[in-house]
């Protein structure tokens, strides 16, 4: 290579493996029926700096990326002509395709992500939306549902519908440090999340979900009225110390910290951890609306690339610590595959004729040939 590897994308139909480098190109090869040899078949100069992801549309014959260089850029797979290129507002570090529209969905550190709508040489912005408090990690994209899932630096998910075209935006909060990957799988209709904490998080997403609502804003407490610190008025007419603000993560509203003194998990809005709540909306959750709707798990390793093979039910995360690790659908068990330096070769390991016996269970540091 002549430049380190950023990132990698695997095609199991065509076996086309595209690479993509620090110094913004991209490598492409050829892999042989036993994924023992590569054999080099072209590059493309696609970015000025690092090359943060790429992927190939085997029906477009296209190959998109992203880079460090704040730009979006589509080749053809055939001749390697640079279709076009977007600049977007940040440098961008998510990237999804919808082969039906046409629709590619671009996330970037600011936390923005961009939709934009492909043609064979030019691209048309459709609408650009934020939610998260901190820079977009991860995209996935579900074609069925038309749903799309982001993560963030700010250790929340936020699942958009958009094929509804209602601007529906439902938060989910299972993690205690950046989500670092997603995946979906249709069959089972479940978003499995890993973080920079080691967790893996598996989402039912098949229950009908709430929308957080907004927090109002208000200068006292709309449950007991007294004011908050900054309502000099209310404080010097009622001789009262004002007070911090908070809000209920359940109804929204404004409350001080006596009026707002529990805590509950509200699983349907996304909130497997226990939140803020008002004394009143504590009240009325029941016992079933704080039944868990994901389940969690320790991957021992600080996860930065997530790939799961559905037909198979296996799942592969690959790690900070130069390990991928593999663990079934059912995550009875997780054992060491082997060492790598790449961040996600987890996909090419996934679609090599393998065999996992008993033996390699029993021998965790086996390595799969």
């Amino acid at each position: 290579m002549p430049s380190p590897c950023s990132c990698m994308c695997v095609n199991p139909e065509t076996r086309r493996l595209s690479v993509g480098l620090d110094n913004g190109s991209i490598s492409e090869f050829m892999l042989s029926e036993d994924y023992n040899k590569m054999t080099p078949v072209k590059s493309y100069q696609a970015h000025q700096s690092r090359v943060m992801m790429v992927l190939f549309v085997l029906e477009m014959e296209w190959i998109l990326s992203i880079g460090q260089d704040k730009y979006f850029t589509w080749h053809c797979s055939e001749s390697a002509q640079r279709l076009g290129s977007y600049r977007i507002s940040a440098g961008a570090c998510g990237l999804q395709f919808d082969v039906d529209t046409r629709h590619v969905f671009i996330g970037d550190h600011s936390g923005q992500v961009t939709i934009l709508k492909l043609e064979q040489e030019n691209s048309t912005l459709i609408t650009t939306f934020r939610g998260h408090t901190g820079g977009i990690t991860a995209l996935c994209w579900d074609p069925v549902q038309r749903i799309l899932f982001s993560g963030s630096l700010d250790h929340s998910i936020i699942m958009w519908d958009i094929g509804g075209r209602k601007g529906t935006a439902i938060e989910l909060q299972g993690h205690n440090d950046k989500v670092q990957s997603l995946s979906y799988a249709h069959h089972t209709r479940q978003l499995i999340s890993c973080g920079a904490d080691g967790g893996i998080v598996v989402w039912n997403m098949d229950v009908e979900r709430q929308e957080t609502p907004e927090w109002l804003d208000s200068d006292s407490c709309q449950k007991c009225d007294q004011p908050f610190f900054w309502n000099f008025k209310q404080m010097w007419d009622s001789k009262k110390i004002g007070l911090r603000q908070h809000h209920c993560r359940k109804c929204g509203k404004a409350v001080c910290g006596k009026c707002s003194s529990k805590r509950s998990s509200i699983p349907l809005m996304g909130f497997e951890f226990e939140v803020r709540v008002c004394d009143s909306c504590y009240e009325s959750i029941t016992d079933e609306e704080r039944a868990p709707t994901a389940t969690f798990h320790d991957s021992k390793h600080s996860v930065v690339h997530v790939h799961f093979d559905a037909t198979r039910g296996w799942l592969l995360t690959s790690g900070t610590d130069k390990l991928i690790k593999f663990s079934t659908e059912y995550f009875l068990i997780i054992y060491i595959v082997f060492a790598v330096v790449g961040y996600d070769a987890c996909s090419i390991l996934m679609n090599r004729k393998t065999t996992v016996t008993e033996e390699g269970i029993r021998n965790p540091l086996q390595k799969i040939e």
